[in-house]
């Protein structure tokens, strides 16, 4: 990890195709790690503008008239919106930073694929480029059968149809970082 990314808790990238089932393997994912005692924040990418408030609703009425940010919270929740204009892409760092009070024992970087950070690399068969395979920050891939290209001996293989096998690994994968970072 660059130092550029150093933080109190270990960030595991899930870096996949579109299609590959990112966000269906962490609906699974999540509950699993939970139950094995682990708080996990999730960071997630999005290819495209998209909007958590609704237009006629304060909070969009007030982002809308220029709150930067805009924070909107009740008993039940927050949440923290602010508008990036000429940003080309989010900054991870940033993200990562916000993530710091809240204490997780893990952060999931849903997407970020180019970021060099450790990464939990999926691949099924038929969705996109099996180069990805090939990330140097993998730290394990998770496939339905066969890799398609010639894989490390020492990287880790599993089950991408094995949410039970993949949350084992991701415990065991944290702890690991803990105690480094510790």
């Amino acid at each position: 990890m660059s130092d550029a990314l150093r933080y109190p808790f270990p960030v595991l990238g899930v870096a996949a195709w579109s299609g590959t089932g990112k966000t269906t393997l962490l609906e699974q994912l999540l509950p699993l790690l939970r139950e094995k005692g682990l708080s996990v924040a999730v960071i997630k990418h999005a290819h495209h503008q998209f909007d958590v408030d609704q237009p006629g609703k304060d909070s969009y009425k007030l982002r809308s008239a220029g709150a930067a940010p805009m924070l909107i919270a009740s008993r039940q929740r927050y949440a923290l919106m602010q508008e990036t204009p000429g940003q080309d892409e989010p900054d991870l760092d940033s993200l990562l930073a916000l993530m710091v009070p809240h204490h997780p024992d893990l952060v999931i970087v849903e997407g970020f694929k180019a970021w060099p950070i450790p990464k939990l690399v999926l691949y099924r068969e038929g969705v996109g480029d099996p180069a990805i395979l090939n990330d140097d920050w993998a730290q394990a891939v998770a496939l339905t059968g066969e890799s398609p290209i010639p894989l490390a001996p020492t990287m880790t293989r599993l089950d991408l149809n094995s949410s039970e096998e993949i949350a084992r690994w991701v415990t065991e994968w944290a702890d690991q970082q803990c105690r480094t970072l510790a």
